[in-house]
């Protein structure tokens, strides 16, 4: 009787002291911590537009660059030619399937004079883009060819197709990280073009 009575107040005594240890509420409370995080971080990508990506590089100048045209085209695109007048500046290559959907409402862009767009290819092989444009149509003002992939990244490209908004100051206003659809260029970016040639 005496040994039960003993182990159980041992058992009670280790029980209050494991109770009133800060670090075993520590292990406790982290499942939930953990938890209640993860339902935030789920909360808040449910909340938000997958295709749109901050970039830091939205109202700073474009890089500075200067590109070749693409093969067959006679204009090159550097950051000069992006000064004067409000423009699109559309990354793509003649590999990226999302840009074969978005290539035909360029094309229409293009034909309706609303606004300039320049082309810059991405990592492409020069017979491939010419082709390419050849066979799709070419939108473009200027095209820079862009095969080491060097100045897409100073732009901060990392999927295709994207599309700038340059002022007429050469400052980034807008990108659009997707293929562009008949309802982006209506309802964000032709606006917006009006709003940078109005300012």
């Amino acid at each position: 009787m005496n040994s039960e009575n003993a182990d159980s107040t041992d058992l009670a005594a280790h029980r209050d002291r494991i109770q009133k240890s800060p670090r075993s509420r520590a292990i406790y409370l982290l499942p939930l911590a953990l938890l209640g995080g993860l339902l935030a971080a789920f909360g808040w990508g449910l909340t938000n537009d997958p295709k749109y990506i901050p970039s830091p590089l939205i109202g700073k100048a474009v890089p500075s660059f200067q590109l070749p045209p693409v093969k067959g085209r006679t204009l090159g695109l550097s950051d000069a030619d992006l000064r004067g007048t409000t423009s699109l500046v559309n990354v793509f290559a003649s590999w990226c399937a999302a840009c074969e959907l978005e290539h035909p409402v360029l094309v229409a862009l293009a034909a309706s004079g609303a606004v300039s767009i320049h082309g810059l290819n991405y990592k492409d092989r020069p017979d491939d883009a010419s082709t390419w444009l050849d066979k799709r149509g070419d939108p473009y003002t200027r095209t820079g060819a862009d095969v080491s992939g060097r100045v897409g990244i100073d732009w901060g490209v990392y999927g295709i197709p994207e599309t700038f908004v340059i002022g007429p100051d050469g400052h980034i206003a807008y990108k659009h990280v997707g293929p562009l659809t008949p309802e982006t260029i209506q309802d964000t970016i032709l606006p917006l073009v009006e709003r940078l040639r109005t300012k």
